[in-house]
């Protein structure tokens, strides 16, 4: 997670730093915005829509849309015609479930087929728990319509869910591809006052349309601290979006009305709309007016005749605004008969036949223990994930394995390291290529979408590598890393979790010509990503450094205090990043030393764009990049250290 307090250190959530004034000045923009309860939309709940009438909420999917199988147990499938009440119950129960379930098993996915749901005085109010999909089955995100709302808010984890209010740990939840009219009709106040999206990492929001009201990223409605620590939003268009309290964000490739204020490191690229980046830091935006390599993620979607689909985006250079509103999205589309569909109890050597047969693969929510790799051979596969579908290395596993080959896309997948030592969890390429020429196609990259990693959190977890990228131009599209700073392993403290949670580096970069947009990486026991390869580029980078070192000794090397949270290859002539922030919070020490946030050849090709260090109430570190910028240390507890532009062009 982004920021030293949650609900494992809930006695020191309500001290968490933030930038000094950033609430107030949310508070007076809120009054100047007119926040206000928002009319709710007149259309019909009865509007017509694809597939017949459902007799109950949960769904199999026809023979036709699924040939020989369904989506199994965990998808839900809503048609227009089911009373709105039946849904809102269905939705209801789960989030129930799911509101405190942070380190469980349970995974759901709901999709809306075409139509629409809800209506003025009747609205689909739905809230979104861990491990939860929501999406719309339309080709564009305009065929599905939901009047009400699709939130998040904080968890207050005192008092008896009274106080101590935070999004700081609402992690791995998405939605995706459907219409939101605001209608906060039954809410109070303020909670009828924006479509509330709390959340931190690995929370996606995707091809959204948030019409007639704003898009809160921050929960404002309960009792503080309100802190939240996210985020991401592509391909997307909504009005006026407040940011709040969010430390760092970044928003990829949409349209917006307006943007209210920054934390610490506020990224856009390719988003009309997006506030400028002239006063920086003072105001702290990153601002591209294109996003340098893009490709949408899948979406699952039905065509006229209610055939189940996948479409698959294709890759963009120098992208601006959304890829829906011209119309259908530029790509491709893959009939769901060409996909395997994998259910959690399919061995892997039935998942890797079906692959080298020529199938994609979806894999319906669920655990899946995986015992050697999952291989993807072919160029063009596509792996996509419903409902978070989490991969769980056994017997020290890499999990997942991807060939050298252009075009492969990974989406919607979670990662977890298992008890033994896994060399890598996700494998792009082999190093080196076995001495093979590569295959790449620059307009094709492999592609990684919502693809997450854990070592460590609901269970003991071990990986000296957590993504390991060999092949040339490949695409991050949005990834969480992480090794957990809590869980619930059964640790007896801070120094046991560093010496049996295992992870050396979460992110390793030796391909060439690989762009990553949206990169969060955090608590690795070494550099937490290093970048060997050439012409590499970066749009956000978040990093916390580990909070568990025990000593100086656990965290150093070579006589150097600690190791870098981003660290560029000393042969690399080529790499850029635009805004990049390292957070230092060494609770099990606080006396520990890191010497540099970002550390990076000096050479005239490499740039970094807008860095910054923040100290989160322990430890210091004592310069932002290559021994420029000074300490972020305990007398400047969440005030940014900035370096504009290093090297100065």
């Amino acid at each position: 997670m982004t920021n030293a307090f949650h609900t494992a250190r809930s006695s020191r959530a309500s001290t968490s730093p933030i930038r000094a004034g950033a609430l107030l000045a949310l508070t007076l923009l809120l009054g100047a915005c007119g926040q206000s309860a928002v009319p709710g939309s007149s259309q019909s709940a009865s509007a017509q829509g694809a597939g017949g009438t459902a007799t109950s909420a949960s769904t199999a999917l026809t023979s036709l849309a699924m040939p020989g199988d369904s989506l199994g147990p965990q998808v839900t499938v809503f048609d227009p015609s089911m009373p709105v009440g039946q849904i809102q119950a269905t939705l209801d129960a789960v989030y129930a479930k799911q509101v405190d379930n942070e380190m469980g098993s349970e995974r759901y996915a709901f999709f809306f087929k075409p139509g629409t749901y809800g209506t003025a005085s009747q609205p689909l109010q739905v809230k979104v728990g861990y491990y939860t999909e929501i999406a719309g089955l339309g080709a564009s995100p305009s065929d599905v319509t939901i009047n009400g709302k699709v939130e998040v808010y904080n968890r207050c984890l005192e008092g008896g869910g009274t106080s101590n209010c935070l999004a700081l740990v609402n992690f791995w939840r998405t939605v995706s591809n459907l219409t939101v009219n605001v209608n906060g009709a039954g809410q109070d106040g303020c909670r009828g006052s924006a479509n509330f999206w709390a959340v931190s990492q690995a929370a996606s929001l995707r091809r959204v349309d948030i019409r007639g009201g704003n898009l809160s990223l921050m929960d404002y409605c309960t009792a503080g601290p309100q802190y939240a620590s996210g985020g991401y939003l592509a391909d997307s268009k909504a009005g006026f979006v407040i940011n709040g309290s969010q430390q760092q964000w970044y928003t990829r490739n949409s349209n917006l009305g307006g943007w209210s204020n920054g934390v610490w490191n506020q990224v856009f690229s390719g988003v009309i709309g997006a506030p400028s980046e002239a006063k920086f830091p003072d105001e702290p935006y990153t601002t591209l007016d294109q996003t340098p390599v893009s490709r949408e993620k899948p979406y699952v979607f039905v065509d006229a005749q209610g055939r189940y689909n996948v479409r698959v985006p294709a890759a963009q250079t120098n992208s601006r605004g959304t890829s829906w509103e011209a119309g259908l999205t530029p790509g491709r589309t893959v009939p769901l008969s060409d996909f395997f569909v994998a259910r959690p109890s399919d061995s892997v050597q039935t998942i890797n036949n079906q692959l080298s047969r020529g199938k994609n693969l979806l894999l319906t929510p669920g655990i899946y223990n995986v015992d050697q790799s999952i291989a993807v051979k072919r160029a063009d596969t596509v792996v996509l994930g419903l409902g978070h579908a989490t991969l769980t290395a056994v017997g020290g596993a890499t999990p997942l394995k991807v060939a050298d080959v252009p075009g492969v896309v990974i989406a919607g997948v979670t990662i977890d390291a298992g008890a033994a030592l896994s060399p890598t969890l996700l494998q792009v390429g082999t190093k080196n290529g076995n001495n093979a020429p590569k295959k790449h196609d620059p307009s094709n990259p492999t592609t990684l979408n919502d693809v997450y990693f854990r070592v460590g959190g609901p269970h003991i977890g071990k990986a000296d590598i957590s993504l390991e990228v060999n092949s040339d131009n490949v695409l991050i599209d949005h990834t969480w890393v992480w090794r957990a700073d809590h869980g619930v392993e059964g640790f007896s403290g801070d120094t046991q979790r560093w010496n049996t949670n295992i992870g050396r580096n979460g992110v390793v970069i030796n391909g060439d010509n690989v762009t990553a947009t949206g990169l969060f990486v955090e608590h690795f026991q070494q550099y937490n990503t290093v970048w060997n390869g050439e012409n590499g580029t970066t749009v956000l980078y978040q990093n916390e450094l580990p909070y568990d070192p025990p000593t100086q000794a656990d965290w150093g090397h070579d006589g150097t205090l600690g190791w870098a949270a981003y660290k560029v290859g000393g042969n690399v002539k080529a790499h850029r990043l635009f805004g990049g922030g390292a957070y230092v919070f060494n609770q099990n020490n606080p006396a520990i030393h890191t010497e540099n946030g970002f550390e990076v050849p000096v050479t005239p090709g490499v740039k970094l764009h807008h860095v910054l260090t923040v100290n989160l109430s322990a430890g210091t570190i004592n310069h932002v990049v290559n021994g420029v910028g000074g300490p972020a240390d305990t007398s400047r507890v969440g005030q940014p250290v900035y370096v504009k532009d290093y090297a100065t062009p």
